[in-house]
């Protein structure tokens, strides 16, 4: 039985064929495309307004270099965003519960900034390494640390969505298999189950739309230092 709690987080197959990259897809297909008329409909005028308030908090931190970015971070925000959300319906697949995945789009963004930051200031993202004033005795031991937290990044990237989507999924799993079980026998604790689990479901559509958020805007931050 508790194994059967983590078959949810392993990859679907059809024919021998994982369902990856599909479900990856369709997400971005179920956004509505601009048409061509001068004035949208209210669903693209909604999602507009939605992309062009994400686009001023996320480049709010950032000076004219890194608005370059602009397209990638609001690309990938809106893919977590979805992915997540998607995530929470039933008999569905949230690949952002992969590790795998999430280090994935971690690690090469992260790498980015930093190698950005090497070519366009190097003694500024060198300096990062060891903070001004520092006691000579203590500099070989800051600059390991600030190394080992520099190069920890992108893990904890990966680690903090992944951990929080796959807590947030069991959870739900959980209460929901006891509402279902308690409802023969004690159909009063079955309802007051079914009501945590309707709040933590209302928790769980925060915490995708908060998670997506923070992955994308600690990506922001790590370039703003690089820039």
């Amino acid at each position: 039985m508790n194994l059967s709690f983590f078959d949810q987080f392993s990859t679907p197959y059809l024919l021998g064929i994982p369902l990856m990259l599909p479900s990856l897809i369709l997400p971005a297909l179920l956004l509505p495309s601009p048409g061509h008329r001068w004035i949208n409909n209210r669903l693209s005028t909604l999602q507009l307004w939605f992309v062009h308030l994400l686009t001023k908090q996320l480049m709010t931190p950032l000076n004219k270099a890194g608005h370059k970015w602009a397209l990638l971070l609001i690309s990938l925000i809106l893919l977590l965003l979805s992915i997540n959300l998607l995530g929470l319906l039933p008999y569905t697949f949230t690949p952002t519960t992969q590790l795998s995945m999430n280090m994935a789009l971690a690690l090469p963004l992260w790498l980015a900034t930093l190698l950005i930051g090497l070519r366009n200031q190097p003694s500024t993202s060198l300096g990062h390494l060891l903070p001004e004033g520092t006691p000579t005795p203590l500099i070989p031991a800051l600059i390991m640390i600030e190394t080992t937290s520099l190069l920890i990044r992108p893990l904890a990237l990966g680690i903090r969505l992944t951990a929080n989507l796959t807590a947030g999924h069991l959870l739900i799993q959980l209460i929901s298999t006891a509402t279902v079980t308690l409802l023969p026998t004690m159909p009063s604790i079955s309802a007051l189950t079914a009501l945590i689990l309707f709040l933590l479901t209302i928790l769980e559509v925060a915490v995708a739309m908060i998670q997506a958020y923070v992955f994308v805007l600690l990506l922001s931050l790590y370039l703003q230092e690089n820039i």
